[in-house]
């Protein structure tokens, strides 16, 4: 049901091909990892839960059977005393019994509850914290898919350009085969490079359509087209591009490791509140009631061996100061740990800068190269269409021609690849940066 929604959601994207953008939502929204976010806050709400219980009466039901080797006993001249009187003084049994209830109310913990409750709640965000960047890393997965399918449209729409140029000038030697100025094998030679290009384009579709149904299935939509990213606006250059997602990366780092940093410093904050709370003494009151013999008028149970009801009520008061004795190496432990992760977030930053580093290089470098793609396919195709030319005049062989040919095409995959690797390092710096 939820593929079928976000399939027609999707729909009008379909006809024009998806962004970027809305295949990394896909794939995101597909992730079989999504579904753990639910299940990590009903596991919080349970845990939480359970702890909140602990304020509840805690009943506990007992047996007891026992043979003692002796037992209070009358002393013998009470004993004759009594007898004499006419008092049946039995003493009592060795063997004695008691089934019985006892309940627990505590009324101030110090703390304990609260403090376990908000530790679960600390360790659920970590949870999560940890499920979004494992998510989070399905852009690069995209990212890697996209732009190579990017780039093979990009190779067969020059592949497709070649074709039609190699056909043109087919057709031309064609003719001239016909009146006699070109030899057979001249036509015959470039029909084989246009055939060349053709199977070329074939062993490119496959590859497309290959990378097409991976991207689908990770996305868990179909994927007929993909757009080129936008990158600029109106009046705008790369270079002021490039400035700009540089500047708002130094500013700013999102990545959702760093919220996961963030969580696991809460839960040690949490567990260093629980220590003060471990010294709090409790308050509590407690009931018990018991069936069995003897109870607790142990003159009756001297005379009488029946079983008899009797119970306990009452306060408590508890204070465990041995808390006292792991408190500061149990702080120091937690200091310790804080440390540890701050060290982590400084060695995640200082990897998650030299990323950049190497992107934004990446990028003037690519930036560089395209300001001469232009220039050198503008001179191949002025190279090509003199060749031509020539060989239309008989001045080169049909070799010299189709060898310009290939350069033009060469300078324009070039130019392709350029572009297409310079707007995924744009990408992969806005993936480093979560910007």
């Amino acid at each position: 049901m939820k593929k079928l929604v976000l399939f027609l959601a999707m729909l009008p994207m379909l006809a024009l091909g998806q962004t970027l953008e809305e295949c990394q939502q896909a794939a995101e929204n597909n992730y079989p990892l999504i579904r753990q976010y639910g299940l990590i806050e009903k596991t919080t709400q349970l845990t939480v839960s359970n702890i909140q219980k602990g304020w509840l009466p805690q009943v506990s039901a007992s047996a007891q059977a026992t043979y003692q080797s002796d037992v209070m006993a009358w002393p013998d001249g009470m004993k004759s005393m009594l007898s004499g009187m006419g008092v049946d003084v039995k003493g009592l049994k060795k063997d004695q019994y008691r089934v019985g209830i006892d309940l627990q109310q505590t009324i101030y913990d110090g703390g304990v509850i609260g403090s376990q409750k908000r530790i679960a709640r600390e360790q659920g965000k970590v949870q999560t914290a940890q499920n979004e960047v494992n998510i989070y890393n399905v852009r690069k997965r995209v990212n890697e898919m996209y732009f190579g399918l990017l780039l093979l449209e990009e190779q067969i729409k020059l592949n497709n350009d070649l074709q039609n140029l190699l056909a043109g000038n087919e057709s031309k030697l064609e003719s001239m085969a016909k009146n006699g100025t070109a030899a057979e094998s001249d036509l015959q030679n470039v029909k084989a490079e246009r055939l060349n290009a053709i199977q070329k384009t074939t062993e490119l579709a496959s590859q497309k359509q290959m990378l097409q149904r991976m991207l689908g299935t990770f996305c868990g939509i179909e994927i007929k087209n993909v757009q080129k990213p936008q990158v600029k606006a109106e009046g705008e250059t790369l270079a002021t591009v490039t400035g700009r997602e540089a500047t708002l990366a130094r500013q700013e780092n999102r990545r959702p490791e760093l919220r996961a940093l963030d969580a696991q410093i809460g839960v040690l904050n949490a567990q260093e509140k629980a220590l003060n709370a471990a010294l709090m003494p409790k308050v509590g009151v407690f009931a018990q009631g018991y069936y069995g013999y003897p109870g607790l008028n142990m003159f009756e149970g001297m005379t009488s061996h029946k079983w008899s009801w009797y119970g306990t009520i009452g306060a408590r008061i508890t204070w465990n100061i041995g808390a006292l004795y792991t408190r500061k190496n149990d702080k120091v432990k937690l200091q310790l740990q804080r440390d540890m992760t701050e060290n982590k977030r400084e060695e995640f930053l200082f990897n998650n800068n030299l990323e950049q580093i190497q992107q934004n290089e990446n990028i003037e470098r690519y930036q560089k190269l395209m300001a001469q793609d232009g220039d050198i396919i503008s001179l191949r195709q002025s190279v090509r269409k003199a060749a031509e030319s020539k060989l239309t005049h008989g001045v080169i062989d049909v070799n010299d021609l189709v060898r310009e040919i290939n350069q033009e095409h060469a300078a324009c995959v070039q130019q392709s690849v350029h572009e297409i690797e310079m707007l995924k390092e744009i990408y992969d710096n806005k993936y480093t940066t979560n910007n």
